[in-house]
């Protein structure tokens, strides 16, 4: 029973996944028919990531009332009436209102499902839980691509909630499975539902949130950014770099995949320190004034070194703040996360417009610092917590 739900749980992700590239790809021919300006899609991606705070904020209570089955078969069919609502709006306004369920149905089911995987699997499948939402974030621009090239954008929204819907007539006849959990260890936890003010109180949770957050803006702000410092900075035609910054994601996706590997051998701790090691690499080759070979090299580098540390952060949280607080845990490091989303990498783009695009690497070197010091001192925190109860 519980072999047949891993590849369900897969599936989930990769719906996860899905429209997240969607708005970007199709943007250039929505905003005109709808009268929008070319920078309100900035609009629509925040109401997205607010829903997807609110939402991650109270996943704890959701999951304790309905059960993760239940959470994650009704988060993707509420994704799936939102992007057919995408696909029917005429007017600006229209797709501001859908954003809002959207939103509040991917930070549910992100949530859960992390926290389901983080409790009952090995940390090599977290990897691969997450390489699962990169190849569906790259299926998706492609889905819609077609649907531009052959018919319109509404095509392939339309086309993302059918999937949308198949997955959850899936979810829904997978819920007996939801009732076996993978490992014997897991059974009898009884989650705690704490405040954030309780939750803040608790050694390491605020160095957790500002480390999540800060690996948001490394990974945020490489994907937003990218194209534009090497076009802007390094003279490289715009077709070009926007090649070159998708392959940064492709470092991503690939990197977790080999680091479901890597977890058999060493802990989530070390996986979070090599992963920032890696990025420090990738750093000092985009640094390095020795052409633009290096620059190629040291995105995918930094991507590769993205790879472990969000898997690896979210599978150590049971044991660094306890079984019983690891999915209210869960969806506050979510909330990090998507704050850190919403509001570094535009925050980059002010600096950038400010002063000057040679601010890129220094920015993610900064944010590198502050993830790895507010890192290690979570770690330390939890414990000395653990030592002092134990």
């Amino acid at each position: 029973m519980v072999s047949l739900l891993l590849p369900v749980i897969y599936l989930a992700f990769i719906s996860l996944g899905l429209p997240d590239g969607l708005l970007g790809a199709a943007w250039p021919s929505m905003y005109g028919p709808m009268g929008a300006d070319l920078s309100w899609a900035g609009a629509v991606s925040m109401i997205i990531s607010a829903g997807t705070i609110v939402s991650s904020l109270a996943s704890d209570r959701l999951n304790g009332r309905l059960g993760t089955g239940r959470v994650t078969a009704g988060s993707v069919a509420v994704t799936a009436v939102a992007l057919l609502g995408f696909s029917l709006s005429t007017a600006f306004w229209q797709l501001c209102l859908w954003a809002i369920p959207y939103g509040l149905g991917a930070g549910s089911v992100d949530a859960a499902l992390n926290n389901y995987v983080a409790l009952h699997y090995e940390s090599r499948h977290m990897s691969w839980l997450h390489c699962m939402w990169g190849i569906g974030a790259s299926i998706g621009p492609v889905i819609m691509g077609r649907a531009l090239a052959a018919d319109s954008w509404q095509g392939g929204y339309r086309t993302i909630a059918l999937m949308q819907a198949v997955l959850t007539a899936v979810l829904v006849f997978s819920l007996p499975l939801w009732k076996h959990p993978a490992r014997d260890g897991a059974a009898g936890v009884t989650p705690e539902h704490r405040s954030l003010p309780q939750l803040l109180r608790i050694p390491g949770v605020p160095e957790v949130m500002v480390s999540f957050a800060c690996y948001s803006a490394v990974e945020c702000t490489a994907g937003m950014w990218a194209a534009s410092y090497c076009t802007l900075v390094r003279g490289i035609d715009a077709g070009t770099a926007a090649g070159w910054a998708s392959l940064f994601y492709l470092g991503i996706t690939v990197g977790r995949f080999f680091s479901g590997f890597l977890t058999m051998k060493f802990n989530d701790r070390q996986m979070i320190l090599g992963g920032q090691a890696v990025i420090l690499a990738g750093l000092v080759l985009i640094f390095l004034p020795a052409g633009n070979h290096l620059l190629f090299a040291g995105l995918i580098v930094v991507g590769l070194g993205c790879a472990p540390i969000y898997p690896s952060i979210i599978h150590e949280t049971p044991a660094n703040f306890g079984r019983n607080l690891s999915m209210s845990m869960t969806g506050v490091q979510m909330a990090a996360a998507y704050t850190g989303t919403t509001l570094l990498p535009p925050f980059f783009g002010l600096l950038a417009q400010r002063f000057s695009m040679t601010l890129f690497p220094w920015y993610l070197l900064a944010a590198l610092i502050v993830m790895t010091v507010s890192s290690e001192a979570m770690h330390r925190k939890t414990a000395a917590h653990r030592a002092a109860n134990t």
